[in-house]
């Protein structure tokens, strides 16, 4: 018998972003022909994708043209997002919501009609009920709380709509979707200046750039708690639950949650500075999150293994060097 060697193909929508480019990586490294497609490339090394086209999937021609019958898998992970900075302020919802219903509409309708084998979509954590989210010690972020809903932002609401559009697909179409609600991913190669960064990478930045014996500005008191996914498990998580025969929404993050003030101590360790906090006014989101892995884990068989110190240490280490880098420059 003469076997097939012919590759995977698999299609990532937003491949130019941070957990869209460290997912291409791996998938190349496993064997798949890869084609990546984003408004950009990634920022901060060459993509690894066998093509990698620059395109506006808001666009239906650019999805009718670049999402096709031969791809067995689809990564959707394409979205309008940033950190508590950009989300939270309430001056970017209409373009977010606008800007990323578009991507998951054509996305979805596009590979029902192509009967692509499998879609992954990259929800998110922000889906969850405010109300659960009050006390930082006990958040509830159970797959199933999800409902009643009250996302604390204009992005959970889109993120929520677009799972039941996702679902609904599933449902009436027989798209063969899988769901991921990421909790906080952070490490290497990500955002980490310019207003779209995430707390971890803000926190390094601040960090790496502020004078010994100075003071690093914390948003709100620092009590609020959450919990960070380091990206090495993400992308584990992202083809756990891709390959796995369940549809999902699962959680995809740490159960290690810690406050903002001893994240941000944690790093300042880190750093070798002798540095203190200093609390100000600026968008906190809720005051607890933590992801509770129990669904995926069962059904995925998935759990992550990096813990934060470890993790945080060499996205510190990463952020330095660029904020060095960049201070060489002239920047």
């Amino acid at each position: 018998m003469v076997k097939n060697t012919t590759p995977k193909r698999a299609l990532v929508l937003g491949a130019g972003g941070f957990i869209g480019s460290h997912l291409v990586k791996k998938l190349k490294n496993e064997g798949y022909f890869v084609r990546g497609i984003d408004l950009k490339y990634p920022d901060f090394e060459p993509t690894h994708a066998d093509e990698f086209i620059i395109a506006d999937l808001r666009n239906p021609l650019s999805c009718q043209l670049l999402i096709d019958h031969s791809f067995a898998e689809v990564y959707q992970l394409a979205a309008d997002m940033g950190g508590a900075g950009y989300l939270f302020t309430g001056l970017n919802d209409a373009q977010v919501m606008h800007n990323s219903a578009l991507i998951n509409l054509h996305a979805a309708d596009i590979c029902a009609k192509l009967k692509t084998p499998l879609l992954f979509y990259a929800s998110s954590a922000c889906i969850y009920p405010a109300y659960n989210q009050q006390d930082p010690q006990n958040p509830l972020c159970t797959e199933s709380s999800a409902y009643p809903a009250q996302p604390d932002s204009e992005y959970g609401w889109e993120k929520l709509f677009s799972e039941r559009m996702y679902l609904a697909y599933h449902r009436n179409a027989g798209l063969n979707v899988r769901i991921a609600r990421f909790h906080n991913v952070y490490g290497p190669l990500g955002a980490w200046q310019g207003g779209k960064e995430k707390a971890p990478a803000a926190l390094c930045r601040k960090v790496a750039t502020a004078q010994n014996g100075s003071s690093v500005e914390i948003w709100g008191n620092g009590t609020q708690t959450r919990s960070f996914l380091y990206i090495d498990d993400c992308i584990e998580g992202i083809l756990k639950v891709m390959h796995s025969p369940h549809t999902g929404p699962f959680n995809v993050g740490s159960e290690e949650m810690i406050s903002i003030n001893d994240f941000a101590q944690m790093i300042i360790s880190i750093s070798g500075k002798q540095l203190s906090l200093k609390h100000i006014s600026g968008p906190i989101g809720v005051n607890g999150r933590n992801s509770d892995n129990r669904l995926v884990t069962a059904s995925a068989g998935w759990q992550p293994h990096t813990l934060l110190y470890n993790g945080i240490k060499k996205t510190y280490n990463w952020i330095e060097e660029q904020v060095l880098r960049q201070n060489a420059l002239g920047g």
